[in-house]
């Protein structure tokens, strides 16, 4: 029940129809059913006959959307009967797993090859591991394991070096076989050029796409091509690895872009993209005025270019996340053609819980009139964690303002690191003022069980205590979190910004409260725990020190206030 970072993968399964909608609708169908999945996009495409759906969820959710999407499809989709202009060798063709957020690629691979020995087993489909995920150097490349597409497949399974990873080595006639694999973030950018010209956009492009451009002798645009040995080509590579980039018009804009395709936006990020088209357009007598997102981005991408460009200014970076990414947005130029809604490009935005954070979204106002009502929660405990995010906010808006004070420049990467910590002690604890209304709220459900039989009984007691065992985590998290601002508090009393001396004060003030206060609502609930002996004096342990040392944190820094006050 613990509210860390979740972990989001993104699943983009291509399915081989594009034509028939109601077959499309059905396996769409198969993925919203799951629960835990959010279904984002379905693009079906007539000529290539084929369909790309995007989801997003946590990986267990994610990889059971997509095993019985696999599974409709190779009911209602007869590939001996398929025509389309894609490659492809299966109903479904090929289905990707894709890291968002909280988790690293190697996680992931395991997912897919779960997902892949679930498929093969179950389904007796042959399947071939990609990418991240792939057994082998060259099965790493899709488009040598599509090699020969779908009327390869009888003479290829026949073959000991395709035997599937997964799943018989016998033709499926009606449903192929399929590419499971893990990827990275594949992000579609356009940047936007004051200019219409096609082929300046495709100088920018050249310059900046892996690949580069053909090498010429003497003039590189009009010379002869220069060749290798073998008579191919050479090649001037570009700026930005794992980008693909290529320069077009825009007749509905007026404008002429550079579209690309980050690949790996670990090599290289969204700001660098962007950053390389700039340094590039300003050389040719260009200039970008702004950029384009197309599709959905992680959180990440976005924070990460506001930072960038945060860093740039020699600001600090400890700033709420909505104002990193305003300036992202702003920086980037990403509403310049329409406006950019975070609420809708983001993928954990999309995937917020509706009423998740109920009472940290409310205003001041009905936050203390929800408080104030005849419910008993919101109460001691959500009160606490909220007053100790105020403290942190407190500390954090200190080292904010100390960071730009004239004449301490050289000292504002300190300070935005002291901002930056307690930005996220505030968030940490923001979260814990709706987790621990919830933990509440499943105490009265677990005393809402039935209680006939011994059966009920039983289950109903083991709920109690497990709800009460929550009851006591969540306090004993917000008190542990809250004691940790202190550091940040007193560096700011000590030396902040003289002006704010009393803002950090204050703070730990706010600290001290919500450790007491959480520790009061861990006293109380352990009084009704039963069963951990060892859990509940280690929690009484933790209380008692956390107390104690919120005490003596608050007394030095209430005696360096006044000092510097006298």
């Amino acid at each position: 029940m613990s509210t860390s970072t979740k972990k989001i993968i993104e699943c983009v399964p291509n399915f081989s129809e594009g034509r028939d909608m109601g077959v499309i609708e059905k396996i769409a169908e198969v993925i919203r059913a799951t629960e835990g999945v959010k279904l984002l996009d379905i693009d079906p495409g007539k000529a290539t006959n084929r369909t790309v759906v995007t989801f997003v969820g946590e990986p267990e959710p994610v990889i059971e959307a997509a095993f019985r999407a696999i599974q409709k499809a190779a009911e209602l989709i007869d590939m001996s009967k398929h025509q389309g202009e894609h490659p492809r060798m299966g109903a479904t063709d090929v289905c990707p797993l894709v890291p968002v957020s909280g988790i690293e690629m190697e996680e992931v691979v395991e997912y897919a090859r779960k997902l892949g020995r679930r498929v093969g087993e179950e389904l007796g489909i042959p399947v071939y591991l990609y990418e991240s995920a792939a057994t082998s150097e060259e099965r790493r490349n899709l488009a040598y394991v599509r090699s020969g597409e779908y009327e390869a497949l009888p003479e290829k399974l026949k073959k000991p070096e395709w035997k599937p990873d997964f799943g018989p080595a016998t033709f499926n006639p009606k449903a192929g076989a399929t590419a499971i694999g893990a990827r990275d973030f594949l992000i579609a950018y356009n940047v936007n050029l004051n200019t219409t010209s096609v082929r300046r956009a495709n100088s920018v492009a050249f310059d900046v796409r892996e690949k580069g451009r053909v090498m010429r002798e003497g003039n590189p645009i009009t010379g002869p091509i220069v060749r290798d040995e073998s008579g191919q080509p050479k090649r001037v590579p570009g700026k930005c690895k794992a980008v693909k980039a290529i320069g077009w018009y825009i007749e509905e804009y007026g404008i002429a872009q550079i579209s690309m395709n980050l690949t790996d936006i670990s090599q290289t990020s969204l700001h660098e993209a962007f950053e390389a088209c700039r340094e590039s357009a300003n050389r040719r007598g260009l200039r970008v005025t702004g950029s384009e997102l197309v599709g959905l981005v992680p959180k990440k991408v976005l924070l990460d270019a506001g930072r960038y460009f945060l860093k740039k200014q020699r600001r600090s970076l400890g700033l709420p996340e909505e104002e990193i990414i305003r300036i992202a947005v702003r920086s980037l130029g990403l509403d310049e053609l329409s406006p950019f809604e975070p609420k809708k490009k983001i993928i954990e935005y999309m995937l917020e819980e509706e009423g998740r954070d109920r009472l940290v979204s409310m205003s001041l106002r009905e936050f203390a009139n929800e408080t104030a009502s005849e419910s008993p929660a919101p109460g001691g405990g959500s009160i606490s964690a909220y007053v100790g995010a105020l403290g942190a906010a407190l500390g954090a808006m200190v080292a904010n303002l100390s960071s730009h004070k004239r004449g301490w420049d050289e000292r504002w990467e300190a300070f935005s690191r002291w901002a930056e910590q307690g930005q996220s002690i505030k968030e940490r604890l923001l979260q814990l003022v709706d987790e621990d209304t919830r933990a509440f709220d499943a105490i009265l459900e677990a005393f809402r069980l039935p209680k006939g039989s011994e059966e009920e009984k039983a289950a109903r007691k083991q709920a109690i205590n497990e709800a009460t065992r929550y009851a006591i985590e969540v306090p004993l998290q917000v008190m542990e979190t809250a004691l940790s601002s202190f550091a940040l508090l007193k560096a700011m009393t000590e030396e902040g910004n003289p002006n704010s001396i009393t803002d950090a004060a204050v703070g730990a003030l706010c600290a001290r409260a919500a450790v007491r206060g959480a520790a009061m609502n861990v006293r109380i609930n352990l009084g009704d725990f039963k069963g951990d002996e060892a859990f509940a004096a280690d929690a009484l342990r933790r209380v008692e020190q956390a107390e104690a040392q919120a005490a003596d944190w608050e007394r030095q820094i209430v005696e360096l206030t006044q000092k510097a006050l006298a």
